[in-house]
Order: structure tokens, then sequence, then C-alpha cells
């Protein structure tokens, strides 16, 4: 999986979550029993939680012998971040996509996935301030306007935060899976708490140039 989007990950949990949720009753977190696994579906009482997914080492491997062979090649890097993300292992995920961000500064994708990796690790100030530097890359990248909602929602209880942020992707790209997702976590948070004053609360700072 490349984690560019939270809310592709878990979107039944995350939209169930919000539904149910009352601002300040509880602490804000996409899976309430583990913050440091966000967007990860609770497991049923009784249940023994899954396994975290394997790692696929031969591919690990190859991917180090390219890295290794051209130290300025930020691909192989991203990939692995990716790999390592796929297994949960947010900690040596974040550490190549620091790495590939190093190589290649100006790719909000890789610089969206790191700040993934920083909340999967229970650093949503940090996930945000990397979100606010993708944006500064590309003003208008929807996939890290849907994740900055979600940290803010989730990491921060900013439900009008949040909301501005993904009204933001619906304004921009209306019929795109990040604009239906946005679609429905603003009716989902709308149901839940329809006196939220939409737009109070800034999401990002203002966004740079592309």
């Amino acid at each position: 999986m490349k984690p560019e989007s939270l809310v592709f990950a878990a979107a039944g949990a995350l939209f169930g979550l919000i539904a149910g949720w009352i601002l300040g009753a509880e602490q804000a977190s996409v899976r309430p029993q583990s913050v440091a696994a966000p967007a990860a579906e609770s497991q049923p009482a009784g249940q023994t939680a899954q396994a975290a997914p394997q790692l696929d080492q031969a591919e690990v491997d190859r991917l180090l012998k390219v890295a290794a062979a051209d130290p300025t090649n930020a691909s192989p890097r991203a990939a692995l971040g990716n790999l390592y993300f796929d297994a949960e292992r947010y900690k040596d995920a974040t550490q190549w996509y620091e790495a590939a961000l190093k190589l290649d500064p100006n790719n909000p994708d890789v610089s969206t996935d790191l700040g993934v990796g920083y909340y999967y690790l229970n650093q949503p100030d940090r996930a945000l301030a990397q979100f606010d530097r993708s944006l500064q890359i590309d003003s208008k990248h929807t996939k890290t306007l849907l994740n900055v909602g979600i940290v803010r929602a989730f990491g921060k209880q900013d439900l009008a935060g949040a909301a501005q942020a993904w009204e933001q992707v619906l304004a921009l790209a209306p019929a795109s899976p990040e604009g239906q997702a946005a679609k429905r976590a603003l009716d989902a948070m709308k149901g839940a708490h329809p006196n939220l004053p939409a737009g109070s609360t800034p999401a990002t700072p203002a966004p740079g140039t592309n």
C-alpha cells in the first residue's frame, strides 16, 4: 500500500467513528485503544488482533541494492518506505521517506507519506507540519488536504479545522476519490455535530507556491 491517504486505509471505521464521536468526550484517535495505529480498524471484543503484515524481505534486499548503487536516486528509498509501511514498521518507513525526501525535496507525495508515517507514530503535530510542507510544494494536493482533516479531527480534536480541510478537497476535486471521501467525512461530521461552524479554525497555514 502507498500511504498517500489515511482515509483509504479504513474508510468505514473512520466515518463510523466520526458519526459516533462526541467532541471532548474521549481521547482523539482513529483507533481508540491505540493512537499509534490510527487508521487501522478496531478488533471486535473477544477477538485477537491481527498479526502485522509480513515484510517482503526479498524486495527489501533488491531495493537496498538499487539504493546503494545510486546514492542520488530517491525512488528506491521511497519504495522501501512503502514496504516498511505496509509491514506496519512505521519508524523504519519514516526513515526511508526522510531519506527519499532529502534527495527529492519537492515531491509532495513522499512528503505526505512521511507525514502519515509520523501520525502512525503518534506525532500529530509533526504530521501536520509535514503536511504544511507538502502544501507549500503543491497547494492543491488533495491527498495532503484529506490527511490534514484526519489528523486535525482525530489527532488534535479540531473538528472545525478538519471540516475546512475536507471542504477544500471537495472544492478542488469533487469527483475524485479524495473528493468523495471528503464528502463522506463531512456528511458524517455534520450529522453528528450539526452546530459545528465549518471553517472557523484554519486547517493549514496559507499555502505557498506550487
